[in-house]
């Protein structure tokens, strides 16, 4: 099973610099908050597009956790995981969708650390999020992406670990990606 599989790397610790390109920087802008576009705009399907086939989703449970094996994690998904959560989201019968949540990310400070062992670029960066669904939610946190260059030239996610600052509080049902 992939999800078990120890040997993904999780490390978002950079072993190599990165670049010092501005244009690389603006690309990696650009792509953020693409992909907080498609997530506020619910275009999930467009999301699944941006990841790397064996590309992992994973929210610690806990600050400073080292992976998502040795202790639980609010959200540790594979491709299918992850596409069974936007099938889920997307179906009409889904009654935690009715209302469809709404959301609105803010992604700033972004930062490149550098590359890791297989060549992903590392990327840093803040994220305020809003959601309203019968009751408004706040959520803030640290976003660590792992992008990989797609056969395009173009970004894929290999791995995005969100961080939030209070990923130890009591949560309502989380639905959509944060």
């Amino acid at each position: 099973m992939q999800l078990l599989d120890r040997t993904f790397d999780v490390s978002t610790q950079a072993v190599a610099p990165a670049p010092a390109d501005a244009a690389l920087r603006t690309r990696v802008e650009a792509f953020l908050w693409h992909e907080a576009r498609l997530l506020d705009e619910r275009r999930f399907d467009d999301w699944l597009a941006l990841w790397t086939d064996d590309g992992r989703y994973w929210m610690p449970r806990h600050h400073g956790q080292r992976d998502p094996f040795t202790q639980i994690s609010l959200f540790w998904e594979d491709r299918m995981l992850r596409e069974t959560r936007v099938r889920r989201l997307l179906h009409p019968r889904n009654w935690s969708q009715q209302p469809p949540t709404r959301s609105n990310r803010l992604v700033g400070n972004v930062h490149i650390d550098g590359l890791d062992a297989d060549g992903h670029l590392i990327v840093c960066s803040n994220l305020h999020y809003a959601e309203y669904r019968l009751e408004p939610r706040q959520l803030a946190g640290q976003v660590f992406h792992k992008l990989a260059v797609g056969d395009d030239g173009g970004f894929r996610l290999q791995l995005k670990r969100v961080n939030l600052i209070n990923c130890d509080s009591v949560f309502g049902n989380l639905e959509v990606f944060v």
